[in-house]
């Protein structure tokens, strides 16, 4: 089952990664967009969770970003050692320009199944992540998109 589940993620990130070419930005890149947009004003700590790379890293995508005026740093009001991230307008567009492509690899991934089995499955998978998550904190649930 876990080397199924993740050739099945390694198979969307690919599949997304192709789609984000035509748009300008990696695979990883637009992970990062998505996961702004699902939780504005989160930081670098929590998004290097989630993309699963160094903080170190995450700032360096995050740099990018800024320079393609895709995202833009706001300071956080509780702590000064750290900011807060938002898209763009220009991100938004990006985004919502992405995500036909997204809905289409995702209908390409479940074609074939009823909406009851479609269903089940996401509810499978949600208790599955849940199983295998050990924090429920806001954090947690942005690095497992439930953000």
């Amino acid at each position: 089952m876990a080397f199924l589940s993740s050739d099945v993620g390694r198979l969307f990130r690919k599949r997304f990664a192709a789609s984000a070419q035509h748009f300008g930005v990696t695979g990883p890149q637009w992970r990062m967009l998505a996961a702004i947009q699902r939780d504005p004003g989160t930081n670098q700590g929590a998004l290097a969770g989630w993309l699963e790379v160094e903080p170190i890293t995450a700032g360096r995508m995050i740099d990018r970003l800024e320079k393609m005026g895709l995202v833009e740093r706001r300071d956080n009001p509780a702590d000064r050692r750290c900011w807060c991230l938002y898209l763009t307008a220009k991100g938004e567009e990006l985004i919502r320009s992405m995500t036909p492509l997204a809905q289409q690899a995702i209908g390409e991934a479940v074609s074939g199944l009823t909406d009851e089995e479609h269903a089940q499955l996401l509810s499978l998978l949600e208790r599955v992540r849940s199983n295998l998550s050990d924090d429920p904190t806001p954090e947690a649930n942005l690095i497992h998109g439930r953000g």
